[in-house]
């Protein structure tokens, strides 16, 4: 068996691509006050919640409207809209590109690790060139797994021959970068792309 993959794994959302959830609120529900209807909407992201089903994958778009109008009361046809303006939403930010094509260039495994519905997921693989430079991509709504649970972790590590104790995952929510570390990763926090940058170049990463 060859030796486990030394990589740099990097989560999406507010990472690599923009995730500004209150924006959205803003724009696509006017009428509601933005924090509130992120509260209520996303539920937040506990595993039992609607927004977690389909960052599994087990749930569809128009589904996932309809149960959350009936457990907020929100209009099933906002909350449609403010799915389908997601994927419009959720561009490459130009700084991370460019610290991923450092990365890129340095020979590292590049691997990504994201909680993302399957639409979101097609979309930004569709639509833009950086996707393919991953040599490994895991999407929860793919491998029915979300972050922080130590499945969705051990997939990426099986599947891709990666060896958690010689490789970096990075992302901007701290309880994800807590659970890498239990689970064996070295793991940074996520606080800007040249911070980001600063951290792999000081700890030998690139």
């Amino acid at each position: 068996m060859s030796e486990a993959r030394r990589a740099i794994v990097f989560d999406l959302g507010g990472v690599i691509v923009r995730w500004q959830p209150l924006e959205l609120m803003r724009q696509i529900l006017p009428q509601h006050d933005p924090r509130e209807a992120m509260r209520q909407i996303f539920n937040g992201f506990a595993p039992d919640a609607e927004w977690s089903a389909f960052d599994r994958g087990t749930v569809e778009p128009d589904a996932l409207a309809e149960r959350i109008a009936v457990r907020t009361g929100f209009d099933v046809d906002d909350l449609r809209r403010l799915i389908a303006a997601i994927p419009a939403h959720i561009e490459p930010l130009p700084d991370s590109v460019a610290l991923l094509r450092r990365v890129k260039a340095s020979r590292r495994y590049l691997a990504l690790l994201s909680n993302m519905p399957r639409p979101f997921a097609d979309h930004l693989e569709r639509a833009h060139e950086c996707f393919g430079w991953f040599d490994a991509r895991v999407y929860s709504s793919r491998v029915g797994h979300i972050k922080p649970e130590r499945a969705i972790f051990d997939h990426l590590r099986d599947v891709h021959g990666i060896d958690p104790a010689r490789s970096v995952f990075i992302d901007d929510h701290l309880a994800n970068v807590e659970a890498a570390r239990r689970y064996g990763w070295q793991a940074l926090q996520f606080q800007g792309a040249s911070h980001c940058e600063a951290a792999l170049v000081a700890q030998r990463w690139i």
